[in-house]
This record gives structure tokens, C-alpha cells and sequence, in this order.
């Protein structure tokens, strides 16, 4: 938009410059090209009026003129007698005496101005004037009789008259660039000026669009971007205050279940410890496995509603020490079922990262947790850290259990999907790799499902590099996090 309104502005500049600037060049030209015609006539006149005389005196005071003319101006002159012999002996005759103009000027009385060229003028002005016998060299009154005995012919080259010129418009045209250039500038200022309050409320409209609620545009600019910068910040606070309102419901009500969803498995518990029929055992297992899941699914919906609220910001960390920390957790789980935990990768001091406090660990811990519910037995689990350019560390976790379609990728960081059995793990509550997306896009990072080599899964989370120091994080005690 600034640069359409540049270019309006000094069009409209260039337009106003040409309705002023070249009417005044042409007509200067004119004039330029008449003030010499006019000149030039008066001189064949005056001369003519010399010739016309007849005596001796008079034509040495022509050839006189003649000759300080052609010194002082860039003319010269030709004299013809009625019989186109040469009628002043000094002066030349014209180079072709029976020219149309010299024909009409002999016979008619005609005078001629050739300026050799239509298009403003040629190399010289041809000025070719009769010459009456008599003192006035001009036609007689009428009755009398009237002889023309000869012409008087001036040669003026026009290269200083074209070098005026070229000086004219020349003059105006660097003068119309300098206008124009003053005025892309001028016009610059006032379109940043002008599209400010704009580009304020398009700032406020991308961080909004991010998932920054806190964003606000103020309140500037004319008339009607302030009536709309009100009415979006209006708009903000009330879509602020509601989804903060859904956070903090979602984060009580998922605290809220925790006790008595904790209770409930523990006196379900107690009951399966005093019952020896094998039935009433088995229901029981399945309603403890239920309020297992749920309870799962309460401390997802906790996790993701503290998630969406940031209310940390990212900080550098060592990635490679914080993933052996967690990988040291998973162990014992894992090797309960023979699966193979293994760390590789090219970074081997580890990359510094940028992530929340305690986001990276439960992204590991959601991950690792899938990978493992849909590990075969004696499966191995492959742990990648890498660094991918100045700007990114890459983090993969491939494990060798179904896989996923490509439809399935596309859905599996939907909110409670969790596909067909076996793909997101046995006992998932569907918000795992919700939790995971939102933390790794919360700390500027992103994530993507693909086909591991062999089969099976890759989790690829790209984490934006640090440039702070390693920081040491110590070992973490406690058992794995759920995952989903």
C-alpha cells in the first residue's frame, strides 16, 4: 500500500509538472525562434534598403554590414542582382541564383523563410528578401511603377539556437527530476505516516492471530482507524476474557477430578483385595483400568489448559543432557517389556534450545510414552538429536510398531483421536500429541509425524537454537509422565 501511494503521489507530482513545465518550454522555444526570425528580417531589410539606393557609397556601406555581421553573428550574406550577376562585387552570390526563393524574390517580390526542417528548425535559417530600386526598397504606391533589381539572401546556422535548446528543456527536465524526487520522498513520509495506523492494527492482527490474546492496537491515526482500532480492541477483550474464562474452568474442573477420581481407585482397590470371585474381579480390573484412563485424561486436559495460558517463556537449555535425564527415567519401564531405549545423533555436547521451563520435558515424556505403549516386546526405541543449520536443533523418536497412514498423520495431533487400537497406545486419552504440538509451537518450535525406516513412526520436533550458554540441569527423579 505505501508504495501504491508513492507512486500516486508522484504521478500526480508529475502530471501538475508537465501541465506547467511544458507549455512553458514550447512557448519559449517559440519565442526563442521568433525573436531570431524577427532579427535576422530586420538586418536583410536594412541591408536591402542599402542596395536599393544604387550609389556607390551605399553598397560599400552594404559590404561593410555584411562583413561586421557575419564576424558578430553566425550569418552570412549573399547579394543577387535582377540579372543574377553580382551586384555588390565583395559579397558572394547565392550558391544556386535560380532557386525557388531567389525566382520568387526576383520576380514576385516575395520574401522567403526557410528554416529547413518542420520539426522546430534545421542546420540554418534562409531569410531571402526582394530589393526595390529607390531609397525604401519597398513597393511603390499604387500608379507608380515599381522595379525589383535584386535580392539580399542571410545564411544564419542555428547551433547556438539549438544550444539554447537543449538548455531550456534541458534546465526543466533536471529541475522536473528533482521535484520528483522530493516528492517520492515527501511522498514516502506521509504514506508511512498515513498507513501507520494500519500497519498498527496489522501487527495487533498478526499476534492475535499467533495466539497472543494480550494484543492491542492503539488507538490512532484519522477518524476511522480509531473507530476500528477501538472496536478490535474491544473485540480482543472480550475474546480475551472468555477463553481465559474456558482455561480457568478447564484447569479447576480437571483439578477438581483428580481427588475423587484418585479416591474412587483406591477404594476400587480395596474392593478387588477382598473379592475371590473371579467375575466380580475382572469388573473391577476393568473399572479400575477405566478410572485409570480418565484420570489420565483429567491430567491431559490440566497440562493442555496451563499450556495454552504461557505463562513462562522459553529459556536456553541443554537438549542432549535433558533428554538422557528423561531417557534414564524411561529405562525401567522399558526394559519391563525388553524394549531397547537408544541414544544417537552428531550433537554430542547437545545444542542449546529455547523452550519453557518444564515444556520440553513433558513433550519428551508424551513422546516417549507413545512410542513405548506401541513398541513390540523386545522392540528398540531410537532417540535422535541433531543439529539442523545456526538456527535449529532437531529432536527425532522412532519406534518399530504400526505405523500410521498418511490420513492418520494429517489427524493424530487432533485433540481425543487416537485412532485405530495400537496406533497412539493402549491405554491413551487422545491428548498427547495435543499437548506436544502446543508445546513445541508455544516455544517457537514444529512438529511432524512421518514414516520411520523400517517401519513404524517418526516424531520430528525441530527446536529453535539458543545463543546463551549451556545450562545444567540436573536429574529429575519420578516416574514417567502419561503420555497420549
Amino acid at each position: 500500500m505505501i508504495k501504491r501511494l508513492i507512486v500516486s503521489y508522484v504521478a500526480l507530482v508529475a502530471v501538475a509538472l508537465a501541465a506547467f513545465t511544458v507549455p512553458v518550454a514550447f512557448t519559449l522555444t517559440a519565442q526563442l525562434r521568433g525573436d531570431t526570425e524577427e532579427s535576422v528580417r530586420r538586418e536583410a531589410t536594412t541591408m536591402a534598403l542599402l542596395l536599393g539606393d544604387g550609389d556607390e557609397p551605399a553598397r560599400q556601406a552594404l559590404a561593410r554590414m555584411a562583413g561586421a555581421y557575419a564576424d558578430e553573428t553566425p550569418g552570412t550574406v549573399e547579394v543577387v542582382a535582377a540579372d543574377g550577376r553580382s551586384a555588390v562585387p565583395p559579397l558572394p552570390l547565392p550558391a544556386q541564383p535560380d532557386d525557388p526563393a531567389i525566382r520568387d524574390a526576383l520576380r514576385r517580390g516575395v520574401t522567403t523563410v526557410d528554416w529547413g526542417s518542420r520539426l522546430v528548425w534545421g542546420p540554418e535559417l534562409v531569410l531571402t528578401v526582394p530589393v526595390y530600386e529607390g531609397r525604401h526598397a519597398l513597393p511603390h504606391p499604387a500608379g507608380e511603377e515599381e522595379r525589383i533589381v535584386g535580392a539580399v539572401r542571410i545564411r544564419y546556422a542555428t547551433a547556438d539556437l539549438t544550444d539554447r535548446l537543449w538548455r531550456i528543456w534541458g534546465f526543466r527536465a533536471i529541475l522536473a527530476v528533482g521535484v520528483l524526487a522530493v516528492a517520492a520522498g515527501l511522498g514516502a513520509v506521509v504514506a508511512r505516516l498515513l498507513t501507520k495506523p494500519l500497519r498498527q492494527l496489522n501487527d495487533m492482527a498478526s499476534r492475535f492471530g499467533d495466539g497472543d490474546l494480550t494484543a492491542r492496537s492503539p488507538v490512532t491515526g484519522p477518524r476511522e482507524t480509531r473507530t476500528l482500532a477501538r472496536t478490535l480492541n474491544q473485540g480482543a477483550e472480550r475474546l480475551d476474557t472468555l477463553v481465559a474464562s474456558q482455561r480457568i474452568f478447564v484447569a479447576d474442573a480437571s483439578h477438581q477430578l483428580r481427588t475423587p477420581l484418585t479416591a474412587l481407585r483406591l477404594s476400587l482397590d480395596n474392593i478387588a483385595d477382598g473379592v475371590d470371585d473371579d467375575f466380580v474381579r475382572e469388573d473391577v480390573d476393568q473399572a479400575t483400568a477405566e478410572v485409570v484412563r480418565m484420570s489420565r485424561l483429567v491430567s491431559g486436559l490440566l497440562v493442555l489448559a496451563r499450556a495454552e495460558a504461557k505463562v513462562a517463556a522459553p529459556e536456553p537449555l541443554a537438549l542432549r543432557e535433558l533428554v538422557e535425564d528423561r531417557l534414564n527415567v524411561w529405562r525401567p519401564a522399558a526394559d519391563e517389556r525388553g524394549v531397547t531405549i537408544r541414544l544417537t545423533g552428531t550433537a554430542d555436547d547437545g545444542p542449546r534450545v529455547l523452550a519453557g521451563p518444564g515444556n520440553l520435558d513433558q513433550v519428551l515424556d508424551n513422546v516417549l510414552s507413545n512410542a513405548l505403549e506401541v513398541s513390540p516386546d523386545r522392540g528398540t526405541i531410537t532417540v535422535r538429536v541433531e543439529t539442523c543449520g545456526p538456527e535449529e536443533a532437531v529432536l527425532e523418536v522412532l519406534d518399530q510398531g504400526p505405523g500410521m497412514t498418511a490420513a492418520e498423520q494429517a489427524r493424530a495431533f487432533d485433540r481425543f483421536w487416537r485412532g485405530q487400537q495400537g496406533l497412539t497406545g493402549r491405554t491413551g486419552s487422545g491428548l498427547g500429541l495435543a499437548i506436544v504440538k502446543q508445546l513445541v509451537t508455544d516455544d517457537g518450535g514444529r512438529v511432524a509425524l512421518r514414516d520411520a525406516p523400517g517401519g513404524g513412526l517418526c516424531v520430528r520436533i525441530g527446536l529453535r537454537t539458543a545463543a546463551e550458554g549451556p545450562r545444567r540441569i540436573s536429574p529429575r527423579p519420578g516416574a514417567p509422565r502419561s503420555g497420549g
